[in-house]
């Protein structure tokens, strides 16, 4: 069976999860008793505390800043060099080729045709490949980083490109998917298979041309155009400077007063030209001085902390804010910021798209720096907690990784109260957050019934218990809230999911080499099922009915109470849970009919050799007897026939013990009967230490 843990991915190669509070199982921590004031229980204090707190009061500074202003230097160099194109056009067609066509000397008309050719030519090609780039899988900054690495390749390299011109276009797909698979490690491998569109073409896959193939894919459009775009601005560049220097323009006769200004026209138009040229270049020589050697892309892949699978999102977020620059006004790309332009993503309908909106939301929101102002974003954003809600019922396995970030990005949304009821308002929400728990509950006909405890795998490498972890966690931090509970308990099906996790075989709990993650899932079950079962008002003892009727909930706690010594703070929040539960009458009867609970709490209770981390289990399993004894007749039968009669006395000497056995025994006496009061004598014939105590318990 597995039970991977592998909930956050760093970079691409390894998958971790931070179970920090196991190393916190065997921790003690005071608690007041049943009978005082209580606030929230050490686990609940330990996960508000890392809930509500906060990294820093100042704003953090967003590391894509740098992208969007180097994005709009990049536009402003690119729209003056347009503008100077538009105006040497202009200046051409209207000034030279409309008013000295008929004096111009051969080699300068023929000059300025081809100038305007080149420059109409690169205009279009750039209007064009932002299109083309937005389409194809690689960049605009993919172009720029390996276009001087392609020129240094090998010749063996450049031989296999060549011959990819006419292979089959699958072959050509296959032969990259293998450079590719060779590239990535054993877990970033299986994120390649994503969920593709089956019915329409990938746009980056589109053959243009029924021959070469490779050549004519709309991916490798986009560096064509780049190429013919350095061409076109290096040839305007030679002949506009070869007539400046040179002023061969041809003889002016004297008194020729239509060819005075030719000149003149001339000089302005080559300069235009020259300096829209230069400037188009200085654009790109910047553009690859900080992309490729001040590997501003990679620095900004470090200061997000999205590790190398990264790489891609940050280069998306680039080329759109440059294309928002370039295409609208040149401020348009300095109001993107990677969470909003993730969330868009997220809400798209390409998997690619989905799957880097997740990546980024889902780092953004387990980082101590970006946490506070994404949960933020996201909160306010009903649409988006819509759509991740909606993405936990993805279970197909090739969406395995975008349901993974869809539910740890609600596992941090659902830390803020605000936040989780908003997310518990979704309608459908706990139904989907249950969707996240895998049990085996074939052939049920009633609610209460659970399966066998097995997981059916439908594929071998599907994270069933990584997301068993995650629906957990969100649930035990959606119960926070009181109307909350009250939802999670008329969910369908939900409270016999979350009771199933709460089993514990012999094995299982002695095992010293058992897996974290085994015993991580029964601590947060425990937690979440006490949270539900202490509960108050209405929908508190709807909730305890509910829970006491299911089957297994009193045999799971008791296998937890009698197998767990080596687990303290299990059979801490066993005991909780059922001190909780007999606040209900029917609830209690039922645990104490159920066959060895009432004799595991004793024997917890009255535990000879106590380890100091047993202290606090020993106090609750006081209270819990105490609390089953009250106005319950039949339990005080059950304690009475366990002859626990002379230990309660003895325990009156121990001041651990004191309090909770003078407490069993005033309950004892008081609800009884006259039947078992021979048995109570006992206590009358104690010492006079226990007899001060007595007079105490039935004047209580």
């Amino acid at each position: 069976m597995d039970h991977r843990l592998s909930v956050k991915i760093e970079g691409e190669g390894s998958v971790h999860l931070q179970v920090n509070e196991l190393h916190r199982l065997s921790e003690n921590s005071k608690s007041s008793t049943m009978f005082e004031p209580r606030g929230l229980s050490s686990i609940e204090k330990r996960d508000s505390g890392a809930d509500n707190s906060s990294f820093s009061s100042t704003t953090v500074r967003a590391p894509e800043k740098k992208l969007t202003l180097f994005a709009l230097r990049l536009a402003v160099l690119e729209k003056a060099a347009t503008s100077l194109g538009t105006l040497g056009f202009i200046w051409a067609t209207v000034v030279l080729l409309g008013g000295f066509a008929i004096t111009l000397d051969k080699t300068d008309f023929w000059f300025i045709t081809i100038i305007l050719l080149i420059e109409g030519t690169r205009i279009f090609s750039r209007s064009h490949e932002l299109e083309w780039q937005h389409q194809a899988t690689w960049s605009i900054t993919d172009a720029g980083i390996n276009s001087f690495r392609m020129l240094r390749s090998t010749p063996n390299l450049l031989l296999q490109s060549i011959k990819s011109l006419f292979r089959p276009i699958v072959v050509v797909k296959k032969h990259r998917r293998d450079i590719l698979e060779a590239n990535v490690t054993p877990r970033s491998r299986d994120t390649l298979s994503i969920r593709t569109p089956t019915r329409t073409w990938i746009s980056s896959d589109v053959p243009l041309l029924p021959y070469a193939r490779w050549f004519f894919l709309s991916r490798h459009i986009s560096k064509l155009l780049y190429w013919l775009q350095l061409f076109s601005a290096t040839a305007c560049v030679v002949l506009s400077s070869m007539k400046l220097i040179k002023h061969n323009y041809g003889e002016v006769a004297k008194g020729d007063t239509d060819r005075r200004n030719r000149e003149s026209a001339l000089n302005i138009f080559y300069a235009l030209a020259l300096a829209e040229a230069l400037l188009f270049l200085i654009e790109k020589a910047y553009w690859e001085w900080k992309i490729s050697y001040c590997k501003l892309l990679d620095e900004v892949n470090k200061d997000c902390e999205l590790g190398p699978s990264g790489m891609v999102s940050i280069r998306r977020f680039f080329y759109d804010a440059y294309s928002r620059c370039v295409n609208g006004s040149i401020f348009d790309g300095l109001k993107m910021d990677m969470v909003c332009f993730a969330m868009d993503l997220l809400a798209s309908h390409s998997p690619d798209e989905q799957l880097i909106g997740g990546r980024i939301l889902r780092q953004f929101a387990v980082s101590e720096r970006f946490s506070d102002d994404t949960l933020q974003k996201l909160g306010i954003s009903i649409s988006v907690v819509e759509r991740l809600v909606e993405m936990l019922n993805w279970t197909d396995h090739k969406e395995e990784e975008i349901r993974l970030s869809a539910a740890e990005i609600l596992s941090a949304l659902a830390g803020k109260k605000q936040n989780s009821i908003r997310i518990a308002g979704i309608p459908g929400a706990m139904e989907s957050v249950s969707s996240l728990l895998q049990t085996n509950r074939n052939c049920i006909p009633a609610a209460d019934e659970i399966g066998e405890k097995k997981l059916i795998f439908d594929h071998p490498d599907y994270g069933y218990w990584t997301f068993n972890h995650l629906g957990l966690l969100i649930l035990k931090k959606l119960a926070r809230d009181h109307d909350n509970c009250g939802k999670i308990g008329n969910t369908r099906g939900l409270l016999p999911k979350i009771i199933d996790f709460t089993h514990a075989e012999e094995r299982l709990l002695k095992n010293e080499n058992v897996t974290p993650s085994q015993i991580l899932t029964v601590k947060r079950s425990l937690q979440l099922v006490k949270m539900l079962a202490s509960t108050t008002g209405t929908n508190g003892k709807h909730l305890r009915r509910e829970i006491s009727e299911i089957v297994f909930t009193i045999s799971n706690i008791r296998d937890i109470l009698r197998h767990g010594e080596k687990h303290p703070l299990l059979q801490k929040l066993s005991i909780e849970i059922l001190t909780s539960l007999a606040l209900e009458e029917e609830a209690s009867e039922r645990i104490g009919g159920t066959g060895g609970v009432l004799k595991e709490l004793c024997n917890i209770f009255f535990k000879d050799c106590m380890a100091e981390s047993q202290k606090d289990v020993t106090t609750v399993a006081g209270e819990a007897l105490a609390m089953l004894a009250l106005e319950s007749k039949s339990n005080c039968h059950r304690i009475l026939k366990l002859k626990v009669l002379e230990r309660l006395i003895e325990a009156l000497k121990v001041p651990l013990l004191r309090v909770n056995a003078a407490r069993i025994l005033r309950n004892l006496c008081t609800y009884s009967g006259s039947e078992c009061f021979k048995q109570l004598r006992v206590v009358s014939a104690a010492g006079t230490h226990s007899k001060c105590y007595f007079t105490i318990i039935i004047l209580g």
